[in-house]
């Protein structure tokens, strides 16, 4: 980022000296880098313009090949090496064709999972995690998740599924099927949502968990539970006076249940029993172009750089 503003007008690409890794680093050569949300907000300064920072290279999460070790370099249960595959999350200016990583960020990759999909895994799959466990879904829950289709609620579908939990999702038609091959009931959102999630539960809803923020999912949330310290939002921080639990990862414990998610994703998505989709790849050298169209409607999934 050169500045603050849309992608096209402050992103560049830029060439840099090859990192050497410090003590307790790795550089890892990315295969595929995951574009979220939260890259658009940061170019734009949503997630603040602070004008010493430029520039501020930016991207959360990739996933490649370590092409070097630093001293002191190791995971649990053995040494990271060159050649190994990783995720790194949390990753600082991951849009890169090489990305010096804290080992602490370090994740192996299973050979069952290409590098597409668990590029953009952790980021939505830790905050989709935390949400279940907030809202401490369990066997006998009714969970409500507005924005079924995406990202981070096709992940909590599918958390909250394996809970043990009956799940209502929102979606717009188009996405439906797809929300029932997770199973979940699908509902459509618009005018009469309320009653369209009365009608489709099985019995009361217990729990909610919103992912778009909108005032449509908050007020039929309020409406359906007794209590709103049962709505558990990732997006609706406009509403914070009516007592629902908002969630940015900052709080020690929703640091902990991101932490403690991290080795379960990884796993499921390699064996299939989490389901991720990628919606679209781009050349890095187009990242503001990603960027723009992730800020449209889009395919269901994740955008994918390539270096």
């Amino acid at each position: 980022m050169t500045g603050y503003g849309p992608p096209a007008d402050v992103l560049a690409l830029v060439e840099t000296e090859p990192p050497i890794p410090g003590p307790g680093h790795v550089i890892v050569e990315t295969k595929a880098i995951g574009v979220n949300p939260a890259d658009a907000k940061t170019v734009r300064g949503q997630m603040g313009a602070d004008e010493s920072k430029l520039p501020l290279p930016i991207g959360f999460e990739a996933a490649g090949v370590i092409s070097a070790v630093g001293d002191g370099a190791a995971v649990p249960g053995g040494a990271l090496g060159v050649g190994d595959r990783v995720i790194v999350y949390r990753a600082h200016g991951a849009y890169t064709d090489r990305l010096e990583a804290d080992l602490t960020t370090v994740h192996p990759i299973p050979d069952d999972l290409d590098f597409e999909h668990a590029a953009g895994l952790l980021l939505v799959g830790v905050t989709a995690a935390d949400t279940v466990r907030t809202a401490d879904v369990g066997d006998d829950d009714v969970v409500l998740i507005h924005g079924g289709s995406g990202a981070v609620g096709v992940i909590a579908i599918q958390l909250a599924r394996a809970a043990g939990a009956t799940v209502i999702a929102t979606a717009g038609p188009r996405n439906h099927d797809h929300l029932r091959s997770l199973g979940a009931i699908p509902v459509a959102y618009g005018d009469g949502l309320l009653d369209r999630v009365r009608e489709a539960a099985p019995r009361p809803v217990t729990s909610v968990i919103d992912t778009t923020g909108t005032d449509e999912a908050i007020d039929t949330s309020l409406e359906l539970v007794d209590n709103p310290g049962t709505i558990v939002s990732i997006a609706a921080f406009g509403r914070a006076s009516d007592g629902i639990v908002l969630l940015n990862g900052s709080t020690p414990e929703s640091r902990r249940h991101r932490t403690e998610a991290v080795d379960g994703l990884i796993a499921d998505a390699a064996t299939g029993d989490l389901v991720t989709e990628v919606a679209k790849t781009f050349p890095l050298a187009d990242a503001a172009i990603a960027l723009t169209e992730l800020e449209t409607s889009h395919p269901r999934g994740k955008f994918v750089l390539v270096p």
